[in-house]
């Protein structure tokens, strides 16, 4: 089973001007959410461990993953209420976000919310601002304390400096992580964000020391790249008619999670010794779905069958 454990929120884009003002669309979203989304139109076991409102925004949240057959037993609920992103897409469907979450339901996970946890969980997925805010931030941590000896350990930092504009509490955050993360994944974006003179190939060198079995990093157009201690390799990205990139890396993301699950390759030890050849299917496979979600509108990640 499968645990994403990060925010939810509603994604607020501008659908076109009224007489008065803008028509407003909301959609359901945020990186950890979309991310257990996409698990389960793939086919895995999931849960989703993070704070959910008891507002309308929240029952809209709660809904979703329920349609979707995400396991409910991980949620924690909260009075707090639901966090707002307003998305901006510009010409070449590349979004940015306004974010209106201080003291938001998905930072109100107390230390107490691990007992929802399974016992059953063996491979965890972190990301985005959930665990550089707080308390959220340190029950998370907790949680990888408890679960990184015996479990998978999945990170995607996604910055976000209009949450946290602290670049160097994104970079602490990152260091903690590494001797506890077996798969780092992180778009090129981020690391012209962290680490703006430092080639990626020696980023992950540094990463593979520290711990990490593998690291991915995703290039949007320029498609993927990715180390082990033994191989490197890069695929291409998968050609497709743009609508806008939201949601693309946690497509990503689910796809690369997906394909190791069903090639038992849930383990450190069986990511430090995946071939090279299984290495460039994985993310083949995951560009194929990033692919499907930016021919579309929002975060509107593929099923599996979409995928065959």
């Amino acid at each position: 089973m499968f645990v994403v454990c990060g925010e939810a929120l509603m994604d607020v884009f501008a659908s076109g001007e009224t007489p008065s003002g803008l028509a407003l669309d909301a959609r359901i979203g945020g990186s950890p959410f979309n991310v257990a989304i996409g698990l389960a139109r793939m086919g895995q076991p999931v849960g989703f461990f993070g704070g959910l409102s008891t507002d309308f925004l929240g029952d809209r949240l709660r809904h979703a993953l329920a349609a979707e057959g995400v396991d409910p037993r991980t949620q924690h609920t909260t009075s707090a209420r639901t966090t707002v992103s307003l998305v901006g897409v510009d010409a070449q469907g590349v979004p940015s976000y306004a974010f209106y979450g201080e003291g938001g339901a998905d930072r109100d996970v107390p230390p107490s919310a691990l007992a929802r946890v399974p016992p059953e969980a063996r491979a965890f997925h972190f990301g985005s601002f959930a665990m550089v805010v707080e308390p959220v931030g340190a029950t998370q941590r907790a949680l990888i304390e408890r679960e990184h000896t015996r479990s998978l350990i999945s990170y995607d930092p996604n910055v976000r400096l209009n949450v946290e504009p602290s670049v160097g509490a994104w970079r602490e955050t990152l260091a903690w992580m590494l001797p506890r993360t077996h798969l780092l994944k992180v778009s090129d974006e981020d690391l012209r964000l962290l680490y703006p003179d430092t080639d990626p190939a020696t980023l992950a060198a540094e990463w593979l020391a520290r711990g990490v079995a593998l690291v991915v990093v995703t290039r949007g157009g320029d498609g993927a790249l990715a180390w082990t201690a033994a191989h490197a390799v890069s695929v291409p990205a998968v050609p497709t008619t743009l609508v806008d990139t939201v949601g693309a890396g946690d497509t990503f993301q689910c796809a690369l999670l997906t394909w190791l699950a069903e090639h038992d390759a849930l383990s450190a030890e069986a990511l430090r010794t995946l071939p090279k050849a299984s290495l460039e299917s994985a993310l083949a496979f995951a560009g194929r779905a990033a692919a499907i979600t930016c021919s579309r509108r929002g975060a509107d990640l593929p099923r599996r069958s979409e995928l065959a």
